[in-house]
C-alpha cells in the first residue's frame, strides 16, 4: 500500500510539474513565436494578429458566425427566438463541418436542425391555435397533444371541493357533472383550470362522473413549463380561463335572478 501511494503521489507530481511547465509565460510566448526576452506589446499584438489572418478561412468564418448565434440563444428569454437561433447556429456549425472534412461534426450539427425545427414548429402551431382559441374556439383541442388519457365509470368523483390540485381536465366522452351549481359538462369542456390559478391550488367545486366517459389530463407542472417556454402560450390560457370563470358568473347570476323572481310572481298572485 505504501509502494503504490508513493508511485501514485510521484506521478501526480510530475503531471504538476509538466503542467506548469506548459504554462510557463516564456514556454507559451516562444510557442507564439516571439523572444521571451525581448517581448513588446507591438510584438505580441503583430504575432496575435499574424496567427489570426492566417486562421481566417471560409470554415473557420462559419464556425465564428455559428459560435454567435448560440451565446446569442443563452441570452434569449423565450423558446421560440431560442429555437430559432440555435437552427442557425447549427446550420453554420455543419456548414464548418463539411468545409473542413470533420464528419463527426457535420453530420451532429445537422441531425440538430431538423430537431430544433420540428420543436419550433409545435411551439408556433401551439401558439397559434392558442390565439384561435382566445378568439372564440374555447374547445382547448389544441392541448391534447400535451396531455394524457384516463377513464372514469359512472359515479366516480373526479375531485371534490377544497381537494389540493395538480391538474387540469378536459372531457372527451361520456358526461360530468359539477355539483356544487347541478351544471353538467359534455364532451369538449375544460375542468380544473380554476385550481391552476388558485393562490393554494385548492379545488373550487365537486366534479362526479354521470356517464362512462374519457378524459385528457394535464398536470399543473406541465403547463406551468408550455408558460415559461413561451409567456404567449400563458397570455392567452389566461383568457381562456378568465371566459371561463366569467361564464359560471353569469350562470350564477341568472340562477340568483331566477330564484329571487319566484317570490314575486307568488307573491304577485296572491294580490286580490
Amino acid at each position: 500500500m505504501e509502494l503504490n501511494s508513493a508511485d501514485l503521489s510521484t506521478i501526480l507530481n510530475r503531471l504538476l510539474d509538466t503542467a506548469a511547465d506548459n504554462l510557463r509565460v516564456a514556454k507559451i510566448l516562444v510557442q507564439l513565436g516571439l523572444d521571451p526576452n525581448n517581448i513588446t506589446y507591438d510584438a505580441l499584438f503583430n504575432r496575435l494578429l499574424e496567427i489570426v489572418l492566417a486562421n481566417i478561412t471560409l470554415a473557420n468564418m462559419f464556425a465564428l458566425v455559428g459560435a454567435i448565434f448560440f451565446v446569442a440563444t443563452l441570452l434569449m428569454q423565450t423558446m421560440v427566438p431560442l429555437r430559432i437561433a440555435n437552427m442557425a447556429g447549427c446550420s453554420f456549425f455543419a456548414t464548418f463541418g463539411a468545409l473542413s472534412g470533420n464528419v463527426g461534426t457535420f453530420l451532429l450539427y445537422l441531425l440538430m436542425v431538423p430537431i430544433n425545427a420540428v420543436r419550433l414548429r409545435q411551439m408556433l402551431r401551439l401558439v397559434k391555435k392558442a390565439r384561435d382559441a382566445a378568439q372564440g374556439d374555447m374547445s382547448m383541442e389544441w392541448l391534447k397533444p400535451f396531455m394524457t388519457e384516463r377513464k372514469y365509470r359512472r359515479g366516480d368523483r373526479l375531485f371534490k371541493k377544497g381537494d389540493a390540485a395538480t391538474e387540469m381536465f378536459l372531457t372527451v366522452t361520456g358526461r360530468f357533472l359539477v355539483k356544487e351549481i347541478n351544471v353538467e359538462l359534455p364532451p369538449g369542456r375544460l375542468m380544473g383550470e380554476l385550481g391552476f390559478l388558485t393562490p393554494n391550488n385548492r379545488r373550487t367545486g365537486t366534479v362526479e362522473c354521470i356517464d362512462d366517459g374519457q378524459v385528457l389530463t394535464i398536470t399543473y407542472d406541465r403547463l406551468l413549463e408550455l408558460y415559461f417556454q413561451n409567456p404567449q402560450f400563458g397570455y392567452y390560457f389566461l383568457i381562456l380561463t378568465s371566459r371561463r370563470l366569467l361564464e359560471n358568473i353569469e350562470r350564477l347570476e341568472k340562477a340568483v335572478v331566477q330564484q329571487n323572481a319566484g317570490p314575486q310572481v307568488a307573491a304577485a298572485s296572491d294580490v286580490p
